[in-house]
């Protein structure tokens, strides 16, 4: 295990991991240094391919890593920033002219690029001496993605060069101004219309709504990332088989325009009033029984013969789309024949480039075929979405949420798995609201081969993402700079960090977000390197504040006049309970019924009701709050009834308050919960846990636990007083 007072590794481990990035000792979230031990260093390095178990593995790694690098004549990719000059070495037979150039995206050529200054000495590679030079990219080479060429003799060699914008600029639409938008779990938010889940006509009615009613400015929605096509179905939207595509659980069946000519289409509306009458009686949200039937409706759909013009718009789609698109509409037929997980398929279907998967796919056409259907019927509804909550007057519309990762049985882990690490899994060291650690199970990118890849499967996801979007929360965006690594089979504490190249990644994404004109909100929460925030506000990329994380030096609340302006900020998070519940702390007495506590309940909870006192005086001291206290603050929050927060404030009030300190920060970006909205109480997630606590599953609730829809939500006091509030922030003249 990962302890401070841990064996030193040998030197040449160490040396090891740091040539490949792999950190030999971090600081964790309370200060202290600690040390990886050598059993986690091997298992990491030999998940990146590296052998490291004994010393003559070490000295052959480490000699291979100065092979590799001398044998490339380009780097593996040039990033680089507008506005900026950007150097990179080139490597030919010592002496030997070389000729650079480049071909713009657009074409165009770019010739004599500046030679500097280089005077490391030649190296021997296998009796050739290698000599490098080194050049610079010219500070006005345009925004893009373009190919910088070599000619030595008749030998023409390139790489790719990616520039990206020095700076994400704010978008036009939101101007000098701030927003404010509601945050919503979409399959837990059902109308009178939909199939037991949340769909894009929901979110659509309610983009319109909150835009029109209240003048939000966008919609941030839980990421709407594919699930596997067979039941179960993975109800963790930051677990899907695919972040590349969308789940098309999704799609409204009636708003497809082949709907219309559907013969029997009787069948298909009964079928939908059951699913709804169950789902009106059920507890939890059962994507399996939705889905089941909203599958049936879909097939009889996707018999319905094209017109011409649909026909053309369907086959853009595909070319668009392209192989990726193919990929995975094949792995979800493999999926229906043999199961979601794609370590137990016959071995010759294991990859997704094998004779035996190309004739899987010829045989199996229409099966396939129906699943890129499915992804063109949902990609429509999406851009309707974002247009109808773009028209209704939103600045921003749809705010999507980019997940950490991918299952690793799923459809991207299988078309992907040359860029994946196996044999590890991605998670996060403990921190003070998760004291085990976490392991979510996903295998993370490799560095090396993301960067051979040009990091074009990172590049199309981030497009894809933004295609409807006007932002995106990426979450856990210190990932893109260092992601904690579980050695598979151990525990969250034994892993450490294995560092990306953070200039490209985060270029990648200010790239594409500058070129969708879309805001990019960083989950910066948790354990993170002081420098990486004004990294990220310095790239234009805004972060995010939870106000019961935001204390000063002294673990006071922090006020708000110190809050960060480029920010999203919020009084809670889907990994919290909803205002009312967390008041009445929720989150203490579930982690302490499922054992995820690391000290006893009695300090939890009383240093809780402490944090919630500081929060309670600090809303009085800005007036916020009346000082009515009761002779009884010290017995801790019982809000679930809505009766008061333990320091003799009706919740209600507290709640309403705590969002009007939000509108007392300098944040851009506001968010309201639809859960506070509705006076919810139940937490839809509790990190740490998989079927110990229905994470994911519980349907939007009042506080009696009673569901509402989407109908309700449009006629609801206690929503719209919270709206207005929130308008109110945001627009203090209006």
């Amino acid at each position: 295990m990962a302890t401070e007072v841990a064996a030193q590794p040998p030197s040449s481990l160490i040396d090891l991991a740091q040539r490949y990035g792999v950190a030999a000792d971090y600081e964790d979230w309370s200060g202290r240094r600690v040390s990886a031990g050598a059993t986690t260093l091997i298992a990491v390095l030999e998940a990146l391919g590296v052998p490291a178990a004994t010393e003559e593995d070490r000295a052959a790694a480490l000699a291979d890593h100065d092979r590799q690098y001398w044998t490339r004549s380009l780097p593996p990719s040039i990033v680089g920033r507008h506005g900026v000059t950007t150097p990179f070495w080139v490597h030919v037979t010592h002496g030997d002219p070389v000729r650079l150039w480049m071909r713009l995206e657009d074409g165009s050529v770019r010739t004599g690029l500046r030679q500097l200054e280089n005077n490391r000495p030649p190296f021997d590679l296998d009796g050739r001496s290698v000599g490098e030079a080194t050049f610079e990219l010219p500070a006005d080479v345009p925004i893009g993605y373009h190919h910088l060429h070599m000619q030595v003799g008749p030998t023409d060699i390139s790489t790719p060069v990616i520039v990206a914008p020095a700076k994400l600029d704010v978008p036009t639409r939101l101007g000098g101004g701030r927003a404010w938008g509601l945050a919503a779990q979409l399959y837990s938010v059902r109308s009178e219309n939909s199939w037991g889940v949340g769909d894009l006509t929901d979110l659509t009615d309610l983009a319109v709504w909150s835009a029109a009613q209240h003048g939000a400015g966008f919609v941030l929605v839980n990421p709407m990332h594919a699930a596997a096509p067979t039941a179960p179905m993975e109800p963790s939207p930051y677990l899907p088989t695919s972040r590349r595509f969308v789940n098309p659980i999704y799609v409204r069946v009636e708003a497809i325009p082949e709907y219309a000519l559907l013969r029997h289409r009787g069948r298909i509306r009964k079928a939908r009033q059951q699913v709804q009458s169950r789902a009106a009686r059920a507890e939890q949200i059962d994507r399996d029984s939705a889905w089941k039937a909203k599958r049936a409706a879909l097939e009889s759909v996707y018999l319905v013969e094209f017109s011409a013009g649909r026909e053309i718009a369907y086959a853009a789609f595909r070319a668009r789309e392209g192989r990726s698109l193919d990929d995975f509409a094949t792995w979800c037929a493999l999926a229906e024949h043999h199961g979601a997980d794609w370590h137990e398929w016959p071995a010759e279907l294991q990859h997704p480039r094998s004779e035996a998967v190309a004739h899987f796919a010829v045989e199996h056409e229409a099966e396939v075929d129906f699943h890129r259907w499915l992804q063109f019927v949902v990609d429509e509804q999406f851009g309707a979405a974002q247009r109808s909550a773009v028209q209704a007057g939103m600045a921003l519309g749809i705010m999507a949420d980019l997940a950490v990762g991918v299952d690793p049985d799923g459809a991207d882990a299988w078309a992907l798995q040359d860029v994946l690490a196996l044999g590890v899994t991605a998670g996060a060291p403990p921190d003070e609201f998760n004291q085990l650690g976490q392991d979510w199970s996903q295998p993370p990118w490799r560095p090396d081969r993301l960067a051979e890849a040009a990091y074009e499967p990172f590049r199309a996801l981030v497009a894809a993402v933004l295609r409807h979007a006007g932002g995106v929360r990426i979450d856990h965006i210190i990932g893109l700079f260092r992601l904690w690594w579980i050695p598979k089979g151990a525990p969250p504490t034994e892993g450490t960090y294995v560092r990306y190249d953070h200039e490209a990644m985060i270029g990648i994404v200010a790239l594409e977000a500058y070129r969708a004109g879309a805001v990019v909100v960083g989950e910066d929460l948790g354990t993170v390197e002081p420098w990486v925030r004004d990294y990220l506000r310095d790239r234009g990329l805004f972060g995010t504040s939870i106000l019961w994380f935001e204390q000063d030096d002294e673990g006071r609340p922090l006020p708000a006049e110190r809050w960060r302006e480029y920010c999203l900020s919020a009084v809670t998070t889907h990994d919290l309970p909803p205002t009312a519940g967390y008041l009445a702390g929720v989150h203490v007495r579930l982690r302490a019924e499922l054992d995820l506590l690391t000290r006893p309940a009695a300090e939890e909870l009383a240093s809780d009701r402490a944090g919630q006192q500081a929060w309670m005086a600090e809303l009085r001291r800005v007036g916020l709050l009346g000082d009515d206290r009761d002779e009884n603050d010290g017995d801790g929050a019982d809000g679930a009834d809505g009766a008061d927060d333990g320091d003799g404030a009706d919740v209600d009030a507290v709640v309403l308050a705590l969002h009007r300190y939000l509108g007392r920060t300098p944040s851009r970006l506001l968010a309201l919960s639809l859960a506070d909205a509705v006076g919810e109480v139940r937490t839809q997630n509790q990190p740490g846990t998989t079927d110990e606590y229905p994470n994911w599953r519980v349907p939007l609730g009042g506080p009696d636990g009673r569901q509402v829809l989407l109908e309700g939500l449009f006629t609801d006091a206690r929503a719209a007083a919270l709206c207005e509030a929130m308008r109110n922030s945001v627009e203090p003249r209006r």
